[in-house]
């Protein structure tokens, strides 16, 4: 694994190239990318796209198609290319039904899974513990089981979210949304957040991973820079929130993420998300994922009137 001092140049070009297409397209233009003495854009993005500890089997993963996406697309999992959505019904395969409160009981549980396969959500998200029971009450549904991972710190080793995901996936699991190490992030050790994020793609596979980076807790450079190590970790997805961290997800840090990560890996939205309003004006932005807990009130609500 590259140290921390070997990385991070690489992610501040990066990161700087992101910024400067971004000031470009606010100013209604588009200004070439030039490489910095540091490295160069395409070497950059070969780098970052071959962390060396991250997935042996994997030999290349090049940065157009992670195989974590790849296995998505082929399995329905992952909705990479957004349809086009004209009402509050058609949200529904967009959504992560969503239940991971301390408190939660195995009666609402129960309750969650059978609202997923009645509705026809992608998938049910919840605490590693009831995965089981969730993947149970959901065999023979298009709906995919989804356990969290580090949750909702992030500041677990990389060995222990490791073996968590492992586990969940033993008892079911067929997704995992991870959260990122936040202090590490914005400590700038980027060789441990890469490392963190390629040893659970590792423990996963070949099940997809989404990275949560808790945005509302990250400056915009951390915000492209979480981006671009999930991406350069074979994550199949970027993810804005927790739902614990004091923020949710906005249309403008959805935005910011697509542009990162571009067409090939995905961009989930959670946090916030009440409405078929809220979560059309995500999709708009560039998510094909939904994190909800009110994913009943947003199918059956009233019917938004632009279409995505």
């Amino acid at each position: 694994m590259p140290q921390a001092e070997d990385l991070a140049p690489v992610v501040e070009e990066i990161a700087d190239r992101v910024r400067r297409r971004l000031q470009a397209a606010r100013a209604g233009r588009e200004e070439p990318c030039t490489p910095s003495a540091a490295a160069s854009p395409a070497s950059a993005e070969r780098e970052l796209a071959r962390p060396p500890d991250c997935t042996p089997s994997c030999d290349v993963c090049p940065i157009i198609d992670s195989c974590a996406t790849v296995l998505g697309v082929r399995t329905g999992a992952s909705r990479i290319a957004p349809d086009v959505v004209r009402t509050s019904a058609d949200i529904a395969p967009y959504i992560d039904h969503t239940l991971l409160k301390p408190e939660a009981t195995r009666e609402e549980i129960v309750k969650l899974a059978d609202e997923a396969r009645r509705y026809g959500f992608a998938t049910v998200c919840v605490n590693s513990t009831y995965v089981g029971t969730v993947a149970r009450i959901l065999a023979g549904s298009k709906t995919i089981p989804i356990a969290v991972v580090g949750f909702p710190s992030g500041a677990a080793l990389p060995s222990a979210k490791a073996f968590e995901a492992r586990e969940a996936i033993r008892c079911g699991a067929r997704e995992i949304d991870m959260v990122i190490n936040i202090g590490a992030l914005k400590g700038k050790d980027y060789a441990l957040v890469l490392k963190d994020i390629c040893s659970v793609v590792a423990a996963a596979k070949p099940y997809p991973v989404k990275v949560i980076l808790e945005t509302s807790k990250l400056s915009e450079q951390e915000k492209i820079v979480g981006s671009a190590l999930a991406k350069a970790a074979c994550a199949a997805f970027v993810k804005t929130s927790t739902g614990f961290g004091g923020g949710g997800a906005t249309a403008e840090d959805v935005a910011l993420m697509r542009s990162v990560v571009g067409e090939d890996v995905g961009v989930k939205a959670s946090g916030g998300i009440r409405t078929s309003e809220d979560a059309m004006r995500m999709i708009r932005a560039g998510a094909n994922r939904i994190g909800a807990s009110a994913s009943v009130a947003i199918v059956t609500g009233p019917t938004a009137t632009a279409s995505c």
